[in-house]
């Protein structure tokens, strides 16, 4: 089984349609946000019933009878770092309607990177975007949303709410704010309700295309000297000036 098994997760890696979900906190949000599971393993499958029943009653007494045991060693040939919770899964990634989205009647904003680098950063802007009830995060440029260490630095909650990404942002409806040093500082009760908020890499921003496609510029307001934030403390900050100001 350990070759086969090895072979399954490194292809669900690159299949485009599959995911990995590394780790029980992000199992346990994948599932709670309606994941089809494809496989998932585990060195000791009754210990993800018992952490069910400690961190998540929503899903106790489910996921033992989910999940194929394997030894130790297995394991460590499916994830570049093993998760500490001993289990790991392959889900099959969720359509995403991109029309649909932003055709959203809800006042919630769009979540636009653009080019972002750090696969980290961008699950952590995803697990914000979440948490922050957002209509949807989409990005551009080379790096795919749904690689597993995005997935992993979401905690699986790239389940909660469509994430995919796109070539360009289409033209709509939907308001465009870049997020930019050079807008006008961010008064939350000014953000205008269903905007797409765009936020650029730390390095660059965001591009000259999209800034003059913009409607608005916003910046977030910063001690002198301070040059730039980590962009998932961008999107958080943002987001829930949105929200709280709702």
């Amino acid at each position: 089984m350990g070759h086969d098994l090895t072979v399954r997760f490194r292809k669900a890696r690159r299949d485009p349609a599959l995911t990995v979900v590394e780790g029980f906190h992000a199992l346990k949000h994948a599932l709670r946000f309606g994941a089809e599971l494809v496989e998932a393993v585990a060195v000791e499958p009754e210990e993800l019933d018992r952490l069910a029943a400690e961190l998540a009653p929503d899903l106790a007494g489910t996921l033992a009878a989910r999940v194929e045991r394997v030894d130790a060693a297995d394991l460590a040939e499916l994830a570049p770092l093993v998760p500490r919770t001993g289990v790991v899964a392959i889900a099959r990634r969720p359509a995403v309607d991109l029309d649909a989205v932003l055709a959203d009647p809800r006042q919630a904003p769009v979540v636009l990177l653009e080019q972002p680098k750090n696969m980290g950063n961008i699950g952590a802007c995803i697990r914000v975007a979440a948490a922050a009830d957002a209509a949807a995060v989409l990005t551009t440029g080379e790096n795919d949303p749904w690689y597993p260490d995005a997935v992993r630095g979401a905690a699986g909650l790239h389940f909660a709410l469509p994430v995919t990404a796109v070539e360009a942002l289409p033209v709509g409806e939907r308001p465009l704010l870049a997020i930019d040093p050079e807008g006008e500082e961010l008064r939350p009760g000014a953000l205008p309700d269903r905007a797409v908020l765009a936020f650029g890499t730390e390095r660059h921003g965001i591009s000259a295309e999209l800034l003059a496609r913009a409607d608005a510029r916003v910046a977030i307001p910063m001690r002198p000297g301070v040059s730039s934030l980590n962009l998932a403390t961008s999107v958080a900050i943002v987001l829930f000036a949105s929200r709280l100001a709702s």
